[in-house]
């Protein structure tokens, strides 16, 4: 209904039968009128199509959207049609649709169609929310295939401002607010990608909705993928319960093991002190990984740690150390753990294998509480550690 912005041809709108019914008789001797003497024009040396073939820029085309884990989502490009060349003249191409204009407005205007009808079909185009967007067409699919490029080109915030574009031209086009989403967690704005992958959340849970109650419209199938996306980012900033709430959906919705949601939900369950459950969910992520050493395979050697499992903590611990020989988180943990096995003169070696000055964050009780997050019995083991080595008065005489 209405102007194409991409073909250029004008679609009538639609009108409801009483208006139909009112305008008909108005419009047929002046829209006769019309042709008649466009028939007659010397100046028209060809045929012009009164509904010119809509180009196939302006179909949905039905690409299928799918979006990375782990904080990125991305669409496959949808398809260019260019619009079908028309040979004749410009001129003469807009003199004919003008002059039909002025005709047909002035059979408009002597029309009469009650203005109660019209504040009445009003009201129910207002009441009725556009369908939400899937597939980006038009504008939308230009700016956002551009925002795309420029975001896997490392340009970030060329890709936010395009993104942010998108939004405003398309509100309801759900990967329009999780990809400016992503920009926004690139720039450690966490806040803000929250509120934004909330917003597509939203709209893809109305797109579900939707494609229950009416068959032929294009689902959204990366609510899981959402989730997990906004999960992560509550893990990292401070809102480990809704974090919790929303990677369990992600887990529940995916039907089957992913590796990604089952490290970032197991990092969830152990800060909520879940840690039977996390320790479940971080087996199963290393068996999904068993070739490959991640960082996560410290937290759950500390999870093991505090359900007092030592040898399969002390396992999973040789490996990261193995992998990462010389992080000072590693070798801390690792300390810890010699500790408990009862080699104090290894635990101390290992321990004052950190330079002084990152060794020292270790004796902080707000650094192990916010930012490494260590489970009770880790800060334990590391407080009779830092001790022994004396980094605790260290860090007294640093405060006062």
């Amino acid at each position: 209904v209405g102007s194409c912005k991409l073909c250029g041809s004008e679609h009538p709108q639609l009108l409801t039968s009483r208006q139909l019914l009112y305008s008909i008789m108005a419009n047929a001797l002046a829209i006769t009128t019309a042709l008649l003497l466009l028939s007659q024009s010397a100046q028209v040396a060809a045929f012009v199509p009164t509904t010119p073939a809509v180009p196939k820029t302006c179909i949905d085309s039905r690409a299928k959207h799918t979006t990375p884990q782990q904080l990125y989502a991305t669409l496959d490009d949808n398809s260019h049609y260019d619009s079908p060349a028309i040979d004749l003249s410009n001129t003469i191409i807009d003199d004919r649709r003008n002059f039909i204009k002025s005709v047909v407005s002035m059979g408009l205007a002597a029309s009469s169609i009650p203005t109660a009808a019209l504040a009445e079909d009003a009201a129910v185009s207002a009441a009725t929310p556009s369908p939400v967007q899937v597939v980006a067409i038009g504008d939308t699919k230009k700016l956002f295939n551009e925002g795309r490029a420029l975001e896997a080109q490392g340009n970030i915030l060329a890709a936010q401002r395009l993104y942010i574009k998108v939004t405003k031209i398309s509100p309801r086009f759900i990967y329009g607010w999780a990809n400016l989403s992503n920009t926004l967690v690139a720039q450690g704005q966490l806040n803000d990608a929250d509120q934004t992958y909330t917003k597509a959340i939203n709209l893809c849970e109305e797109n579900l909705k939707e494609a229950e109650e009416s068959f032929g419209i294009k689902r959204c199938d990366d609510l899981y993928l959402l989730l997990l996306n906004r999960g992560s980012v509550r893990l990292n900033n401070g809102m480990s319960k809704e974090a919790l709430t929303d990677l369990q959906k992600a887990n529940t919705l995916k039907a089957r093991p992913d590796a990604v949601i089952l490290q970032n939900l197991a990092r969830a369950q152990e800060l909520n002190s879940f840690y039977a459950q996390s320790d479940k969910s971080y087996t199963t992520a290393i068996s999904m990984t068993a070739n490959e050493v991640s960082p996560f395979w410290l937290r759950s050697s500390m999870v093991k740690y505090q359900l007092n499992d030592i040898n399969g903590a002390m396992d999973l611990m040789k490996r990261v150390e193995n992998r990462f020989p010389e992080a000072p988180e590693v070798r801390a943990a690792y300390a810890v753990l010699l500790l408990a096995k009862g080699d104090e003169d290894a635990a101390r070696k290992k321990f004052l294998e950190i330079p002084d000055r990152q060794r020292v964050k270790y004796a902080d009780g707000e650094f192990l509480e916010k930012v490494v997050a260590w489970p009770s019995a880790m800060k334990e083991g590391l407080s009779t550690l830092t001790k022994a080595v004396g980094d605790s008065s260290q860090e007294s005489q640093n405060q006062q």
